[in-house]
């Protein structure tokens, strides 16, 4: 029986590149994004933070399909800037878009994932084990990402659903420019366009994309699977140090 994957921000990215790999494996795939699109599999328009939408789209593919294996979260988007500049509406957005709807898609899918034993994949970060200054909403947001992660793993254990927070490190995507700097302050200016130079010399989507579909395959998936090397010492590192010499190297490096 042909699989069914749901991926949010499907269309650019991480979310497309995961879309098109489950489709190369043979899966049945629905996109969701705020912009209209056309290719290789069927897109609805809407945003994540539609929550009626969102569940209507949810009954029509299991009406259409019969079932629902796997949802990717990965819709979500960035700010950055010194905190003092940061608007409380940017602030409001970015916990809703990453964080609020998110879960939100989870509560309303975990009925259909019962069903079949399914997979939540969530994608994180590793600036949400390692904060990254001016970027603090966007690191919170993905520290609860993970966090929620794996309560949410606890909670649907007893029904064989998996749960894995995916952490990516610097990859190199859309992202980088779509995201968002407020403020005049130089110092963060210099900072942010040092993460987005990182970012642009990043891992491709694809190398995320492998990762995705890894955990929606294996049988025990892990709770937290981080993408790369670098971000792999990086979080071991964050584990045996001191936090206050984390956060005094993430100062030297992005301060």
């Amino acid at each position: 029986m042909e699989k069914v994957a749901v991926i949010t921000g499907a269309t650019s990215g991480i979310g497309l590149a995961t879309a098109r790999l489950f489709l190369k494996k043979g899966y049945k795939v629905y996109g969701i994004a705020r912009k209209p699109f056309e290719g290789e599999f069927f897109c609805y328009s809407a945003d994540v933070t539609d929550y009626t939408a969102i569940e209507k789209i949810f009954e029509e593919i299991h009406e259409k399909e019969g079932h629902i294996d796997v949802l990717v979260n990965n819709a979500g988007f960035g700010i950055a800037g010194a905190i003092e500049e940061a608007s409380p509406e940017r602030i409001a957005q970015i916990v809703e878009v990453n964080l609020t709807a998110l879960c939100v898609l989870c509560s309303k899918i975990v009925p259909y994932l019962k069903e079949t034993r399914g997979r939540i994949i969530n994608i994180s970060s590793v600036g949400g084990i390692m904060p990254l200054p001016y970027q603090a909403m966007y690191s919170a947001t993905k520290a609860g990402v993970e966090v929620f992660s794996r309560a949410l793993a606890n909670e649907l254990k007893p029904y064989r659903v998996r749960v894995t927070a995916i952490l990516p490190g610097d990859t190199k995507t859309g992202f980088t420019s779509a995201r968002v700097c407020e403020g005049e302050n130089e110092t963060a200016k210099k900072s942010v366009a040092k993460m987005a130079r990182d970012e642009q010399h990043g891992k491709p989507p694809e190398s995320v994309a492998k990762l995705v579909y890894r955990a929606a395959k294996q049988k025990h998936p892990p709770l937290r699977k981080t993408v790369g090397f670098v971000s792999k010492a990086e979080i071991f590192l964050s584990r045996l140090l001191p936090v206050r010499f984390v956060n005094f190297l993430i100062r030297k490096i992005y301060g």
